[in-house]
């Protein structure tokens, strides 16, 4: 939406003073990787997590190797024991601030599966997303908690993990199985990617020098 010529007139000493000024600039981030962590005991229904997924944001550019999720039983009650937990990240970058609408989709897909599968358990399938950066994995919750940051919708969002010095750090609130190794293997991989595309986003802008 363009504004009117007066305003538009009106507020450019605005715009020059403010990049004039000390304080902080207001600039748009750039677009993350859009990462799924899926946890069932039932195989078939992560692989149907992975295809409602890539149908929306697809394709899927990485998938993570299955992981034994053992480390807590809290989800013992609700999806039986002998979980696996798999990542994938979709080919379709996202603006980080869509977060909130991503987890209310991933929502939804939960019930649907409980609801077609015909599992004796009440939640089947565990499907949480999040985002990489090239300094952070960021993922959602429906739970406020002293580390989470509200975004909207009753969804909130986690610093999880940060990147830093070639390798992944994790925080006090930081999940124990994503303190693994084996995770942050798979999440190089994915910023990786990630870092590439941007790269060749930036170089076939209309904008860049080599133009």
């Amino acid at each position: 939406m363009h504004l009117h010529w007066k305003t538009e007139l009106a507020t450019r000493p605005v715009r020059q003073s403010l990049l004039n000024s000390p304080m902080g600039i207001v600039i748009q981030p750039k677009p993350a990787l859009l990462l799924f962590t899926a946890f069932s005991r039932y195989r078939e229904a992560l692989d149907w997590a992975r295809g409602q997924a890539a149908g929306l944001w697809g394709p899927v550019l990485l998938e993570s190797p299955l992981y034994r999720f053992d480390q807590t039983e809290y989800y013992t009650p609700t999806m039986g024991p002998d979980l696996w937990k798999q990542f994938f990240a979709l080919g379709q970058l996202i603006d980080p601030g869509s977060l909130a609408a991503v987890k209310w989709q991933t929502n939804r897909w939960e019930l649907e599966y409980a609801a077609v599968a015909n599992h004796h358990k009440p939640r089947p399938l565990n499907l949480d997303p999040g985002y990489i950066t090239p300094a952070k994995l960021v993922l959602a919750s429906t739970k406020d908690h002293a580390h989470r940051i509200y975004l909207q919708d009753g969804i909130y969002a986690e610093v999880t993990l940060g990147y830093a010095h070639g390798s992944w750090h994790f925080f006090e609130w930081t999940f124990p199985d994503y303190r693994q190794v084996a995770y942050h293997e798979f999440f190089t991989r994915c910023r990786e990617c990630l870092i590439e595309h941007l790269r060749k986003k930036t170089k076939d802008s209309p904008e860049s020098p080599s133009k």
